[in-house]
This record gives C-alpha cells, structure tokens and sequence, in this order.
C-alpha cells in the first residue's frame, strides 16, 4: 500500500531489533528480532525462505495499516513488503450484454490509493469506492477490504501466491479464496505468501451502482444510481477525511488501523434477543440491514458502542489512547501509549457492549504477539 504508516522508514536499510511502531500507522508496537526489505517478488519469496531454513517466525508488513503489534514486538523475521507496479494482463471487449474490461495484476507491495487513483484516472470502475484506505494491494484479498457499498472480493480475478508447504509458485482463483466479511482463506492461514493480486474491472467512465446510503446523499442520488468515477473517489475521500480515515501526520485521530470491531452478525434467535436487550434498554431503533442469503442481519458496532456509553473522544482528558474524536469505530494513539493501554480500552468497550446487548464485538485488525481476551 508509497509506504503510508504514519512514521516512514528512514532511508538507511532496516536493522536488527528496529522499533515496529515506525512502519504502523498505530504508531505501535515494539522491536523485530530481524528485518528486512523485500522490493521484488523474488526478495520477497527467497525472504520468507531463508527465515524458513532458521526456523524463525515471520510476519509481513505493508502499510501496516491493519495489524496490532504488542510492545514486546514480534519474536521472528518481519519482511517489509515494497514491491510495486501493475500492468495489463487481458483485455475483453463488450459483448453479450456484458461490459467491456481490462485484467491488471499488481503487486503485492503497492500503495492502495495510488492505485485506486490510476484505476479512475484511466477509467476502470469497481474499486472507486475504496479511495482512500491506507496500506497494500497484497493486502486488500487478506481482509477482504471492503467500503461505502464495494469489497476487493467483488474485482479479485485471482490471488498470486508462494505456497510455503509446496515451494511452489501458482494463482488461486478467486473461487478458491474463501472471501467473506472482512475474512478470506488468507487471513487465517500462513501457508500462503501474497506475491501479486489479479482485479477484473469494467471499462467506464461512471461508478458500479452507489450501494452506500451516506454515499448516495452526497451526490443527491438513489442507491443503485452511478455518478462519474472521479466524482465517486472525490466523495469517498471527503467523507473518509470527515471521519479521520484518510492518514493525516498532523491530525492524531488517523493514527489508528481504521474499523477497530466489525459489525457483527446475527442469526434470526440471536437477532431477537438483541431486538429484546434493546427495547429493554431504550436506547431507540439499532441500526442494522440484512446479509444476503438468510435470515441473519448485521448490526453496526458504531451504534452499539455508542449506545453502551463509549461515545467518540471516550475517555477524554488527555488519555494516550481513545475512541477518535471523529468516528466512534476507530480506536487512536493519541502520543506517548502502548499497545496495552489501547487493547485494554478495546476490552472495555467489548465487554460494556456485551453487558449492555449481549452481543460480542470481534477486532478487525490482525493481533500480533497480543490479545484483549
């Protein structure tokens, strides 16, 4: 995902036990027993080998824009991933009904946002709407990044990988993948090294279908309209920077990974008791919406810990760690805190909110070397 952590690395070359909050957008985390720049797939693959043949453990950084690391650091090799560039790789022409598209493959290195921003500057629709999200094309398949009505999991043609069982090199088609909210066959599972990711998009100069309420009011359309692609990424990120989610050095509320919970989801019983826990409560009408496919819905954490008593800038004064001042679901470093104080803070907001609904709150960031349970 250019490098967006909200300290960038230096120009010298990373050294042993070099402090991780540098390359977190956090601003978090203690030292790396090793690391090291990997600036090609090949790097990339033969770094993970070598940490291999030393039996040390490893873990990726990008953007460093999704991950928690724990103030003691990480016990192992961590490869900073700086591959970047994509190109062409198949072009089809309308036919059939169906839209003309372009195939491009990127590499797993390369900021985010540049390359949303070539996509609609070239006129390729289907990841406007993820304008502005901090960190790496290798890692939008991991989390299925998702945002304002669009997911990767919508244009991901295939994942390239490094299969760390086999040493073998293939592309996982994105059936394979395992996609689901904010999830994927990738997150879970450390067999396999993101290399290059494969989007399918469609030639045009208008947005895929605005699907997000918020997003629809600004331009003063119907959900399921389309408006002009840079229009579309010029909104996003509007709405994204009202929110502290567009990484700012000088502003503390982007210094944090985003979403910290996910918006949980609820079968049809479980929904009724929640329905149940909140009328007893009174805290007015939750926001929620269906998931396709059943009778589950989604509930929006924002509302949830809002509601329990976490409002934004909670606990105020001049507390390092806090709920930011501008959206409630992003948990900031405000200076001078530790990775402990802010899962302690996260602690208290799950366990508040399952006290007051009964519904447990899931972190969307991956945990390294640390846990709130």
């Amino acid at each position: 995902m250019p490098d967006v952590s909200a300290h960038a690395p230096s120009a010298e070359d990373p050294t042993a036990l070099a402090p991780l909050a540098r390359y977190t957008t956090l601003a978090l985390g203690g030292p790396a027993d090793r690391l090291v720049t990997a600036t090609t797939a090949d790097e990339l693959t033969e770094a993970v080998r070598d940490a291999g043949r030393r039996g040390e453990q490893i873990l990726l950084l990008s953007g460093g824009s999704n991950v928690v690391i724990g103030d003691d650091g990480f016990p192992g090799t961590v490869i900073l991933v700086r591959s970047t560039g994509f190109q062409v790789v198949a072009e089809e022409p309308a036919g059939a009904g169906g839209p003309a598209t372009v195939t491009i493959r990127v590499e797993a290195g390369e900021p985010w946002d540049d390359l949303v921003a070539a996509t609609v500057a070239a006129g390729w629709s289907g990841v406007e709407c993820l304008s502005g999200i901090p960190g790496a094309a290798g890692a939008t398949p991991i989390q299925n990044v998702g945002a304002y009505g669009q997911e990767v999991a919508e244009t991901v043609q295939a994942v390239h990988v490094h299969d760390r069982l086999t040493d073998e090199r293939y592309a996982l088609p994105a059936a394979d993948c395992r996609f689901a909210y904010r999830d994927s066959l990738f997150k879970r599972n450390d067999r396999y090294l993101v290399l290059a990711v494969d989007f399918q998009l469609v030639r045009s100069e208008l947005s895929t279908p605005v699907r997000y309420a918020e997003l629809a009011r600004s331009f003063g359309v119907a959900v399921g309209d389309r408006v002009p692609l840079a229009d579309a990424r010029a909104a996003v990120l509007r709405l994204r920077a009202g929110k502290g989610m567009v990484l700012d050095a000088t502003d503390p509320d982007t210094r944090s990974v985003g979403s910290f919970f996910t918006n949980p989801v609820l079968d049809a019983a479980a929904a009724q008791r929640f329905h149940a826990r909140v009328a007893a409560a009174g805290t007015g009408e939750p926001a929620t919406w269906p998931v396709a496919g059943g009778d589950a819905v989604k509930v929006s954490a924002a509302w949830l810990i809002d509601k329990a008593g976490y409002g934004k800038g909670y606990p105020g004064g001049d507390a390092p760690v806090a709920i930011s001042s501008k959206h409630t679901l992003a948990l900031t470093h405000r200076g001078g805190g530790s990775t402990a104080a802010l899962l302690d803070l996260a602690g208290t907001i799950r366990d508040g909110v399952r006290a007051r609904f009964g519904v447990t709150l899931h972190p969307e960031p991956v945990l390294v070397n640390c846990s709130f349970d």
